[in-house]
């Protein structure tokens, strides 16, 4: 049975005041409620998102008293992070918050995936983070501060059927975030991983079986409830922060207990 008893850790006003925060797929789900996280404390937050309208997030951000701007963008394609660049750089003049969330994750078997099926999730969910990484992490190198959140999967660890495509992305954000925290590092900037379980957004329950999808994942994690996107808002909320400025490189598992290690 599924417990309904969840304490929220509520947001810390001026945690994050003076900083600005970039938040890619920020329209709905996870994006939506790191958004919001971020906002409430005390970052000026940047919504990105591309086909969604972001209006509910743009709500949130301003309800937390902050400034917001938005910005419809694919950021698999280098002039569109480009031009996303350029946009926060005349309303805000930088980024120190970068989350990655921006993603795919399409079903599909392996016998009968086509090369350009492989090449769309990988341009989605890697080249996006390549993209965005190399237009805001020189300018955080530069002034000596600055945290990269990239968005993973416990999924990957499972080898799970008919998602090789989007596992193999999903390792490989950890591989680019571990060296490229190293390559960062000596300017104290931060690079960290958050790696989710499986999670209820409006995406997931959507999904037909979508109850009994839930329920198996319960079943196996310590935790005996569903994963919410307000659970990883507040492990971004840490890394963010002061609090985690001797943590890089990481990959913080937000799971529920299903993966150890």
């Amino acid at each position: 049975m599924e417990s309904s008893q969840i304490t929220r850790v509520a947001a810390t006003p001026g945690r994050l005041t003076g900083r600005v925060a970039l938040v890619t797929g920020a329209a709905q789900g996870i994006g939506q409620a790191l958004a919001t996280r971020l906002a409430q404390d005390g970052a000026d937050v940047v919504i990105a998102a591309h086909r969604t309208p972001p209006d509910d997030t743009e709500a949130a951000v301003k309800a937390a008293g902050v400034e917001s701007l938005v910005h419809h963008v694919d950021v698999s394609l280098e002039q569109d992070v480009a031009d996303l660049a350029a946009a926060i750089n005349d309303r805000f003049g930088r980024v120190d918050i970068l989350v990655n969330n921006a993603g795919a994750y399409p079903t599909q078997g392996f016998l009968e995936m086509t090369y350009e099926e492989w090449r769309a999730v990988f341009t989605l969910n890697v080249d996006s983070v390549f993209h965005t990484c190399r237009a805001f992490v020189p300018g955080m190198v530069e002034r000596g501060w600055g945290r990269v959140i990239n968005l993973s999967s416990t999924s990957y660890m499972e080898g799970m059927a008919e998602f090789s495509h989007y596992n193999a992305t999903k390792a490989a954000i950890v591989g680019f975030t571990r060296s490229l925290a190293t390559e960062i590092g000596p300017s104290t900037v931060t690079a960290n991983i958050l790696a989710p379980g499986l999670i209820r957004t409006p995406t997931t329950d959507a999904v037909p079986e979508a109850d009994g999808m839930f329920g198996g994942f319960i079943a196996e994690q310590a935790l005996k409830r569903t994963g919410t996107p307000e659970d990883l808002a507040g492990a971004a909320s840490w890394l963010a922060s002061e609090d985690a400025s001797f943590v890089t490189g990481q990959t913080i598992l937000v799971d529920g207990g299903w993966h150890f290690g």
